[in-house]
Parts: structure tokens; C-alpha cells; sequence
């Protein structure tokens, strides 16, 4: 079958949910994707910041096929090794104390929230309790993920979502604080806002959250789904700024492209939670785990974080070159491998991004007019020069 047939299938069978850019993709290598008719891209989008060893790594690949041949699935009834085993690594990697593995990032969302809930019910003994949440944050599509998910186009048409639910101002410390009430048991925040537009936050903003949740036993809740994984040069953006949440999530590049996510939790309210409060069918299973530990693995053996320190400054200093010399883009936004450009309403990022495919590069959007940069991240600076020549030609 051709391009146009392959897409007519999927219209035709698939829930109408995306507005899919006119392209089969067939196959990847490194950093470049192909199509079902040969066109080759440079990739700075990595399947939304997921691919972080690129395409068709056989480190990776070989860890997968190996699992494979052993066992793929037993339940959470049963230990499995290599649950176990990228457990053991997650908490020597963070020095949280304990992991709970789900399928996707909003599942792991809704786990952090349970434990949160349950954290609070055990200490004061009442389901009556609020969270707070950021005004233009993402935290994903299920119910609990969309309620404390900033951005009424998300969730209009879905209402009523979880009550309890309050939302303050990104990076204005204030705006939390007038909303703390003793009934409030989380604060939720992503500690770069990805979908929202690359903006991260303050070092004020975080550590003032990070008192704020110790003077008042209140969980503070750190959504590293697009940001963590080595993304900003640390393993979790969080560690820029020199504090911990007590729980983090954790998806996206957690499995590098085998859907596995999870919720990390540290000191007493790792306990929280007992048997029967929480469950997963598929969550933790042995082929998805496999994949985290040869994640972990090869972060540790390629030298990722200062690959991605170097590399990503690169990135920094290219996109800076560029908002200078085109006065449709206000600003550059973000940290490490994760970057934006913000674009005046005159100039379409959907746009920018379709000719940009037409030249052969892959970028997405995010914040509504923002061109977002989430590349493996094992590019190359040979590879963002490669991708500042055809983004200028695009622009």
C-alpha cells in the first residue's frame, strides 16, 4: 500500500482523536526516521521526548529480544527479576526508597495522587482534602491526571472531573500560598512545564513550595514525565534546584519507547500505602522492566548526563542565534535537550512545523505557539547544526 492508503486505514479504523501530520512513518536509525516512501528526517522530537537512545540501538534492542525469549508477563502476583532489578536501580539512582511501576505517565499520575490521599487519611483520619495544582500544566488525559491538569481546552468536555482541586499561578509563590487550607494534602507541579509552553520553574518558586509542604505536612509532588530521564543535564530537573519532592513520576524515556511508567516516593510516605490500595495488571511486568534497566544501564555507561550538558548548551546558543535574527520569535525557553521557541501570533508554529517536515526535520509544538525541541538525546552538535539550517530555511 501507498502513504495515501496507509492514512485512509487509519482513519478509517482508528478513534478520530489526533490531527496526525500527513506522514507514515516506517522505520528509524540513530537520530533520522523514515517513511513508508524513503524520505529521510532529522528527529528533534524523539516520540515526544521518549526516545532517548534514538532508533534501533542494539544494546537496547538485544535487552528486549533477550526478555522476550525468557517471560513477558506473570502479574503483580508473582516477583518478576527484572521489576526487582530497574527498581533497585531507580532508588540507587535518586535515593527515594521505594517505586510503584504503571503503564503510561498518567498513570503513574493517578498513583501519585492516591498516595497522597492515603498519606493524608493516615495521618488525620478524613477523606475531605483539597490539592493544588498549576494553572497551564499538562499531567495527562485520565480523569484524576485531567483534574489537576491547568487548562480548560483538556477538560471542558469533561466535567465534573475530581473535586478538591484548586489551581494557582506558575512561578508565583503567592498565588500557592493563598490557597493553602488545612484541608489541603498535595501540591502538585511539573517542574518544567512541557505542554504549557517549556517554561521552568524558579528556583524561588520550587524551594518556596518545597517550605511550604514541611511547615504544613503537605506532599509536594513533582511531575518529571517529559522533563526527567536526563532531559535538562540532571536525571530529574528537579535536582537543579537542590531540593526533593517527596513523590516524583516518571514515564516517557523511563522505557525509551516501550510504554512504562511510575511513581517514586520517599521516607514516610513511601509507606503509605498497603496492600489492596492500589493495583496494575500490566504495570511492572518483565518485558516493560527489562527496558528500564537497559535505560538505566546505558544512561550510566554512554555518560548521558554530561553528554546532554554539552549538547544541550550547544542547543541553547543555536536557538538563541535564531531568535535574534527573526523577529517572529519572541523568546527561547527551557533547559538541556528540552527547548522552545515562542513565535508571534503571526508567525503558525503548525506552519513553521509542516515546512519544516517538508525539509526533512521533525519538531512538534507545545503552549499553543511554541516550536518545542525534545530530540534524543544522543544528538550530536554535527545533528543541531544539521537542524538550525533547515529550521532557518523552514522559517
Amino acid at each position: 500500500m501507498n502513504k495515501t492508503e496507509y492514512m485512509e486505514m487509519g482513519e478509517k479504523n482508528i478513534l478520530h482523536v489526533y490531527n496526525r501530520y500527513k506522514l507514515v512513518l516506517e522505520k528509524g536509525e540513530g537520530v533520522y526516521l523514515y517513511d513508508t516512501e524513503g524520505k529521510k528526517y532529522l528527529d528533534f522530537a524523539a516520540g515526544i521526548a521518549v526516545s532517548a537512545f534514538g532508533y534501533n540501538n542494539k544494546k537496547y534492542n538485544d535487552a528486549l529480544k533477550d526478555q522476550i525469549d525468557k517471560l513477558i508477563h506473570v502479574s503483580n502476583l508473582f516477583y518478576n527479576i527484572p521489576s526487582i532489578e530497574a527498581a533497585q536501580k531507580i532508588v540507587k539512582a535518586t535515593g527515594f526508597d521505594r517505586v510503584f511501576f504503571t503503564n503510561s505517565g498518567a498513570e503513574a499520575i493517578e498513583g501519585a495522587l492516591k498516595l497522597a490521599k492515603k498519606y493524608a487519611y493516615n495521618k488525620k483520619g478524613s477523606n475531605d482534602y483539597e490539592i493544588i495544582a498549576m494553572n497551564h500544566s499538562f499531567h495527562g488525559r485520565t480523569i484524576g491526571a485531567l483534574s489537576v491538569t491547568g487548562n480548560s481546552h483538556y477538560r471542558e468536555h469533561f466535567m465534573p472531573l475530581m473535586p478538591g482541586v484548586k489551581f494557582a499561578e506558575y512561578n508565583n509563590l503567592d498565588s500557592v500560598k493563598e490557597l493553602i487550607s488545612d484541608k489541603t494534602c498535595a501540591i502538585i507541579l511539573e517542574t518544567i512545564q512541557g505542554e504549557g509552553g517549556i517554561y521552568p520553574a524558579t528556583e524561588e518558586f520550587i524551594k518556596g513550595i518545597r517550605r511550604i509542604c514541611d511547615d504544613n505536612n503537605i506532599i509536594m509532588i513533582c511531575d518529571e514525565i517529559q522533563c526527567g530521564m536526563g532531559r535538562t543535564g540532571k536525571l530529574y530537573a528537579f535536582e537543579h534546584y537542590g531540593i526533593k519532592p517527596d513523590v516524583f513520576t516518571t514515564a516517557k524515556a523511563l522505557g525509551c519507547g516501550v510504554p512504562v511508567g511510575a511513581f517514586v516516593a520517599r521516607g514516610e510516605v513511601a509507606d503509605a500505602m498497603v496492600p489492596g490500595d492500589h493495583g496494575t495488571t500490566y504495570g511492572g511486568n518483565p518485558l516493560a522492566c527489562a527496558a528500564v534497566s537497559r535505560v538505566y544501564d546505558m544512561f550510566e555507561s554512554h555518560e548521558i548526563l554530561s553528554h546532554v550538558n554539552e549538547v544541550g548548551r550547544y542547543l541553547e546558543e543555536k536557538l538563541e542565534e535564531i531568535s535574534k535574527e527573526f523577529p517572529c520569535i519572541i523568546e527561547r525557553r527551557g533547559k538541556g535537550l528540552l527547548q522552545g521557541l515562542a513565535l508571534k501570533k503571526e508567525k503558525s508554529a503548525g506552519e513553521v512545523i509542516n515546512k519544516a517536515m517538508d525539509n526533512g526535520l521533525i519538531i512538534i509544538s507545545a503552549g499553543g505557539n511554541v516550536l518545542r525541541f525534545v530530540p534524543p538525546l544522543i544528538i550530536t552538535k554535527e545533528n543541531v547544526d544539521e537542524m538550525t539550517e533547515i529550521l532557518r530555511k523552514s522559517l
